[in-house]
């Protein structure tokens, strides 16, 4: 709306190179922003997202994982989809219970937000990246505020394409916003390799 300011939004940029593989972009809600494009004769669905912080209300945040489970479980699992972005919750260092979607290679100590993240993703069948390579610290931890450092951004795709996912890190001297760290993610599909690059 014109005159209104606001931070919670969702953005995404595309590699020239990619712009002609695009087959649609649609905003869902200024937290969530779907894009489609061809990738090696496959359709590749890239949803990026920012999920209300822990200071929002809980009804604000029910309301947006609804929204999330709705696109994610609308999209055939035999089609790749990326969700990706700041979701606002530390899903921690360990798996337990969690041990087909978390795949033990996390930072920090899981918040209650980070459970949501963790109950959401195992009820769709998905994996958290992140969690899946041993890396430095410095390569887990996405947000930085002075001595605070937090993993608050992830990577997130479904069981079956895993295998696809050759890399997943932080650049640790690359900030791309303010306290928040440029991160990405190797994939590939078919004879393909396309790199995905977040920050929210």
């Amino acid at each position: 709306m014109a005159g209104e300011e606001t931070s919670d939004g969702s953005a995404m940029f595309v590699a020239e190179k990619w712009v002609d593989s695009v087959v649609s972009v649609k905003r869902h809600s200024k937290r969530v922003l779907n894009l489609r494009m061809v990738l090696d004769n496959g359709l590749l669905n890239v949803l990026t997202v920012y999920a209300p912080h822990s200071g929002k209300s809980k009804e604000e945040k029910e309301s947006f994982w609804n929204e999330v489970f709705h696109l994610v479980s609308c999209v055939p699992q035999n089609k790749m989809v990326v969700l990706a972005g700041d979701m606002n919750g530390h899903v921690g260092s360990s798996n337990v219970g969690y041990d087909w979607t978390h795949g033990g290679f996390g930072y920090g100590a899981t918040n209650a937000d980070g459970s949501r993240i963790l109950v959401f993703t195992d009820g769709l069948n998905l994996v958290i990246c992140n969690t899946m390579f041993m890396k430095q610290k410095s390569k887990l931890v996405t947000y930085v505020a002075g001595s605070v450092k937090y993993t608050v951004d992830y990577i997130i795709v479904w069981q079956g394409d895993k295998a696809n996912d050759r890399k997943v890190e932080v650049i640790p001297n690359e900030e791309c916003v303010p306290k928040h760290k440029l991160w990405f993610i190797t994939i590939k599909r078919g004879h393909k390799k396309f790199e995905l690059r977040v920050c929210v």
